[in-house]
């Protein structure tokens, strides 16, 4: 009885994570669509062509696809991992999650990175509960670590989303320019978001656009000596309008035909990033 009743919480559990993200991509993107449309008028009459229509299924589809994943796997990462990076000498590519996900979300990207050779990958955990000035002391002290433990001088940083606005935090106010190596965001809101009003935690409010953790972030220099890019997509469904994931300086990558969850699993994506990165080396 017991082994029944754990398969059907189970269950239960799986269809509440599915309901609960199909929700969130079909309300995200309902909004995007009202915001695309007011700027763009004329995209109103062509709303239901086949290209359109095969465009918005794909996009809905694959977005809850790596919404549930990313969300599915959150339990396997709540502990940090110890011993992420032993390869003395080699830089270490850190990575930053965004907003209610953990480290647990980079199981792709980080496997992808290995089979390219990078052997200290490194991952932890953003707290959305925590100021972006508790969490970039973080992100200094473990790249402190790193670097003696390994015996370099600089990481790589690669953040998606908030994760990137903390990478950034660090390089251009906190000092740390001159212990980054290389700069990758993805899918990160360097201008806001509009759907920041709906933030419930400390974290996401800092996203409302002008708000004073941006206004700083943006009016600082740009880091020197640290390659930046900047990848993102015009379809991104959580950073909106979507020019705002838009930086003024350092390479711009953009993609079409996804999501923002799905910067963590598309291979054109993920191949971006080990170019730079390697480039960078």
């Amino acid at each position: 009885m017991s082994a029944y009743l754990l398969l059907s919480l189970f269950i239960l559990a799986n269809l509440g994570l599915l309901v609960f993200d199909v929700i969130i991509v079909l309300l995200s993107y309902s909004i995007s669509w009202y915001e695309y449309s007011n700027t763009n008028p004329d995209a109103i009459d062509n709303r239901f062509s086949r290209q359109n229509l095969g465009l918005v299924f794909s996009l809905l589809g694959s977005e809850t696809l790596f919404n549930y994943i990313t969300l599915a796997v959150v339990p396997f990462g709540i502990f940090n991992r110890k011993n992420q990076a032993n390869t003395r000498g080699e830089t270490p590519v850190l990575l930053l999650h965004g907003l209610f996900v953990n480290q647990s979300c980079w199981f792709w990207f980080k496997w992808q990175l290995k089979k390219q050779g990078f052997k200290n990958i490194v991952t932890i955990n953003l707290s959305s509960w925590h100021s972006e000035e508790a969490l970039t002391e973080l992100l200094a002290n473990k790249i402190d670590e790193l670097r003696h433990q390994l015996g370099v001088n600089k990481v790589h940083l690669v953040g998606h989303s908030m994760g990137g606005m903390i990478a950034r935090n660090y390089v251009q106010l906190r000092g740390g320019h001159d212990k980054v190596e290389n700069l990758i965001c993805l899918g990160s809101p360097h201008q806001g978001s509009r759907l920041a009003t709906f933030a419930i935690d400390p974290l996401g409010k800092r996203l409302f656009p002008n708000s004073d953790f941006l206004q700083r972030l943006n009016h600082a220099p740009a880091p020197k000596d640290i390659k930046v890019t900047n990848i993102y997509t015009n379809k991104d469904n959580m950073v909106l309008p979507n020019t705002s994931n838009h930086l003024p300086w350092g390479e711009a990558i953009e993609f079409d035909r996804m999501g923002h969850t799905a910067l963590l699993y598309r291979k054109p994506v993920i191949a971006a990033t080990i170019a730079a990165l390697k480039q960078a080396d």
